[in-house]
């Protein structure tokens, strides 16, 4: 059993949710921010950073422009990670959710590296 803990972040974003859900459902999207290459081949997405073996893993759940849930194939199953994008109500402002699932003691360290990506996702997305 895990003992990793389920986290989440909130990002605002300035750009459209179709948009947004571009970059975080394709393997184009994905390889401009996330990895440094990103194949898909039989619903199996590899990951690849600074030519590493490949992190692998699968699309759980996804509707078209509110959220997608990655589940990595080493991870336990109830593990994932997801992005979801929600409205503000009164001010109808973008919010990137990310879910994700880290060590107690590693939370922190996920957290800096999530921002760290979400970084490189806004400067691609020109926001």
């Amino acid at each position: 059993m895990s003992k990793k803990q389920l986290f989440t972040l909130e990002f605002p974003v300035r750009c459209s949710p179709s948009i947004l859900y571009e970059f975080l459902s394709t393997t184009t999207g994905l390889q401009e921010w996330f990895a440094d290459k990103v194949d898909e081949w039989e619903g199996v997405i590899s990951f690849s950073w600074n030519g590493g073996v490949p992190d692998k893993a699968k699309v759980l759940e996804k509707e078209q422009d509110k959220f997608i849930r990655y589940k990595w194939l080493h991870s336990d199953k109830n593990e994932y990670f997801e992005f979801r994008i929600a409205k503000t109500e009164i001010s109808n402002q973008t919010i990137l959710v990310i879910s994700d699932f880290a060590e107690k003691n590693d939370i922190k360290d996920q957290s800096q590296l999530w921002s760290y990506q979400i970084k490189e996702l806004f400067h691609r997305l020109g926001s």
